[in-house]
């Protein structure tokens, strides 16, 4: 079954899937709601039309370089405008925002659909919109796709078996990589399988099974 390769390499990265109000989250690799939101972006697709197709894809991540994570800030002075469209005029609001920095994670998107596959290649080396690591605000620093395309691989022998797409850190030059992969039953459970377009906020959940790898630099 064919497998796309993604490059997701930036300053700044952020993943969150449980993010409420003014506390945004970040997990600690890529979750499949940003990555297939990345590539709608790559197609020009709307956020109210269907991804059933993409949310098909059977999804890996392998840590090429574990990002640190950090947390910022944000502040709203008052006067604004809530949610409920009254509008605040005593105390600021605070939100805490966290993110990778320094990350590199090689993405695997697997299905049975190799036009599928083609098409989002093509779409990632010229994007209808903008391309961003979860946030908008964090850019990739180098090209998502990767030369060749979609390879006839199965999911996990393709990310096995591809190159390090960055080089470790010092003191983490002797360690082993990690490897998720998406399994039908086993493993830990994230909620960010999309159900629904984008607009509608709907997301159940997957497993993840994760296991290390040596990937010589």
């Amino acid at each position: 079954m064919p497998t796309l390769l993604l490059r997701l390499a930036g300053p700044m990265q952020s993943w969150g899937t449980t993010s409420r109000f003014d506390e945004r989250d970040s997990q600690l690799e890529p979750s499949k709601s940003g990555v297939l939101g990345l590539v709608c972006a790559a197609l020009g697709r709307d956020r109210t039309e269907p991804v059933d197709d993409l949310a098909r894809l059977r999804m890996g991540v392998r840590v090429d370089r574990e990002g640190l994570l950090m947390r910022d800030y944000q502040t709203v002075k008052p006067p604004y405008l809530r949610a409920s469209g009254t509008i605040e005029r005593k105390d600021a609001i605070v939100s805490r925002r966290y993110y990778l920095a320094d990350a590199a994670f090689l993405v695997g998107l697997e299905g049975e659909d190799r036009s599928l596959l083609d098409a989002m290649d093509s779409a990632l080396r010229d994007p209808v919109w903008p391309l961003a690591l979860g946030r908008k605000a964090f850019p990739p620093a180098a090209p998502v796709w990767l030369e060749g395309g979609p390879v006839e691989l199965g999911l996990r022998e393709a990310l096995i078996g591809a190159p390090r797409i960055a080089s470790p850190r010092h003191e983490d030059r002797a360690a082993l990589l990690r490897l998720l992969l998406e399994h039908p039953t086993e493993g830990a459970m994230r909620f960010d399988q999309p159900l629904a377009p984008f607009a509608e906020r709907r997301f159940g959940p997957r497993h993840i099974a994760t296991e290390v790898i040596d990937v010589p630099v």
